[in-house]
């Protein structure tokens, strides 16, 4: 067994010691399986391993049943869980050996039909390595990635250091790979209005929300629960919490002075997505300083500005709605042909 090493540039910024971010769902259904076995409780935990046609939950999604029926998690969008809740409390299932149950479709009798018209296979296997899951939530905690490999043929469990592109679910030879990594983090430059309403959409889809503010006088006034406020310079700020590929920037003050110094540093760094609040004409000129400030072309290339989906939105809401769509859609992969500005603003 390997125990992962936090990645180059990684840091432990999220939060006190011994907790956990809110908003990853992975590791909220391993912090409670952990709480269950600990209190002597038999847990069974539920992988979604392969998904056709329309299925509720992507491959990877965890579901953590005790034998007593309690549940953590979800792998489907409340149709599957009662029928497993019903086949984990029957004695000796799973057992040692991982089992594997598939639900929809209708080549076979042993599948059950799905409202979705979909089919899910999935992995259920009883848990009983605390310490196993517990490593895996300190490395998460620490923003770092690792991969989980589970033996079919027996049950073995093993952790190993996540390389580059890792998948977040992978299934051949006998093994299944689940990545673990650290909560998806925004890093929001600037307490301005625009702000608010970004980190209230942000933490509703699961992001650690940080807001960089070394103004005193905007830095008061913040008030959102939830979503905390950093002190340091915006360049600090980027350096220290968002150099890795589950974090975002975006940049808000509409002040060159603090945004500039936040995209130099993003705009070179592991963030998935950087972005900057302004006009066709404002991102134009913001271009021009930062190529003349030796940000590369490649790095300038990765700017989202003007930053969100062109929906025509013209007030704060509707621009932070913007800004969450597009964030969405890159973090999945989708291409966006077209974007643009969604209002000269």
């Amino acid at each position: 067994m390997v125990k992962p090493a936090n990645a180059p540039g990684q840091t432990q910024a999220t939060s006190t010691p011994g907790t956990l971010a809110a908003g990853d769902p992975d590791s909220e259904v391993l912090r409670q399986a952990v709480a269950w076995l600990q209190q002597g409780r038999e847990v069974v935990l539920v992988t979604v391993l392969q998904i056709w046609g329309s299925a509720p939950r992507p491959a990877g999604s965890l579901l953590a049943v005790t034998r007593d029926g309690a549940v953590s998690g979800s792998v489907s969008g409340g149709c599957m869980e009662e029928e497993l809740q019903r086949r984990i409390a029957e004695p000796g299932f799973p057992g040692r050996r991982p089992a594997r149950l598939a639900y929809g479709g209708e080549s076979s009798r042993r599948l059950r039909g799905l409202p979705c018209g979909g089919r899910v296979e999935l992995l259920l296997e009883e848990l009983r390595d605390i310490q196993h899951l517990q490593t895996i939530l300190r490395t998460v905690e620490g923003r770092g990635t690792l991969v989980r490999r589970i033996r079919l043929a027996d049950g073995t469990a093993s952790l190993h250091p996540a390389a580059a592109r890792t998948p977040s679910l992978r299934l051949e030879q006998g093994e299944v790979e689940k990545l673990f990594g650290p909560v998806w983090r925004l890093l929001i430059i600037g307490a301005v209005d625009t702000a608010r309403y970004l980190a209230r959409i942000a933490l509703t889809l699961g992001y650690e929300v940080i807001v960089s503010e070394p103004r005193p006088e905007r830095a008061s006034g913040w008030r959102l629960p939830g979503a905390r406020l950093d002190p340091r310079m915006p360049d600090d700020a980027v350096r220290a919490l968002a150099d890795d590929p589950r974090s975002a920037v975006v940049t808000l003050t509409h002040d060159p002075r603090l945004d500039d110094m936040a995209l130099m540093v993003a705009l070179d760094s592991q963030a998935f997505y950087v972005g900057a609040l302004g006009s066709h004409r404002t991102s134009a000129g913001r271009r021009e300083r930062l190529a003349t400030l030796e940000v590369s072309e490649a790095g300038l290339q990765r700017l989202h500005a003007p930053v969100g989906l062109p929906i025509g939105s013209h007030t704060p809401p509707e621009i932070a709605v913007a800004i969450a769509a597009e964030m969405t859609a890159r973090r999945h992969g989708v291409s966006l042909a077209g974007r643009g500005n969604p209002a000269e603003r």
